[in-house]
């Protein structure tokens, strides 16, 4: 199927759940990319800077990001109320994957695209929890493992290689349902959601595109 088709289509599938949901669920956006809104959107640098950047495209406007050996993350403070809107979703590309990176080490933590979750641990910054939904170079799709630098952020594999890159891709998640699952405790409230584009381990190129993020019921 041609690319301009497939984002068609996921554009429209995307609008009608919306609108679906307008009258029988909730639903909250959290990143209007499409509009070029990126109120509230700050970005965080680890090591250097990943430049991030609203582009217009065939299909409309999105946020680019292009990580040359650096690591920083476009963040929005939000709550999120999990027991009305569990479910995330979003869509996104990725240009190109990483090689002979090993994730699950503090010398391959380098991912093209990921969407997180953030649970603050408020003064206690040690309770501080993630959840980051990675495009994985190379882990088996699904599987999930601690970061390499921190057992308080679990990655889980929603895309997995190459064979899906050049292309967009919608994703859905229950957010609650893995938090419980990952750290063994029902989270009823998230207080942050970011986007990240790294290579600053691996010191390769890599770059993604980003499409509207919300929370929904269902």
């Amino acid at each position: 199927m041609p690319l301009r088709s497939l984002c068609q289509q996921l554009q429209v599938i995307a609008g009608l759940a919306l609108l679906g949901l307008s009258s029988t669920a909730f639903a909250q956006t959290i990143g209007q990319f499409s509009t070029g809104d990126l109120d509230g959107w700050e970005e965080k640098s680890f090591v250097g800077n990943t430049h991030y950047e609203i582009v217009d495209i065939e299909q409309g406007k999105v946020l680019h990001a292009r990580a040359q050996g650096s690591a920083s993350g476009m963040f929005k403070k939000v709550r999120i109320d999990l027991t009305r809107t569990p479910w995330l979703h979003w869509s996104w590309r990725v240009d190109e994957t990483l090689t002979g990176n090993d994730e699950r080490s503090k010398a391959g933590d380098d991912y093209p695209a990921r969407v997180y979750v953030v649970v603050d641990g408020g003064m206690f910054f040690w309770r501080t929890q993630a959840v980051n939904y990675v495009w994985s170079s190379n882990q088996p799709l699904g599987t999930s493992w601690p970061n390499a630098f921190t057992g308080n952020a679990m990655m889980i594999a929603v895309r997995s290689g190459s064979s899906d890159t050049g292309r967009w891709v919608q994703e859905r998640r229950n957010v609650r349902e893995d938090l419980k699952r990952l750290f063994g405790k029902d989270i009823t409230h998230i207080d942050a959601v970011a986007v990240m584009t790294d290579s600053d381990n691996t010191g390769q190129s890599v770059s993604a595109s980003y499409g509207d993020i919300y929370f929904a019921s269902e």
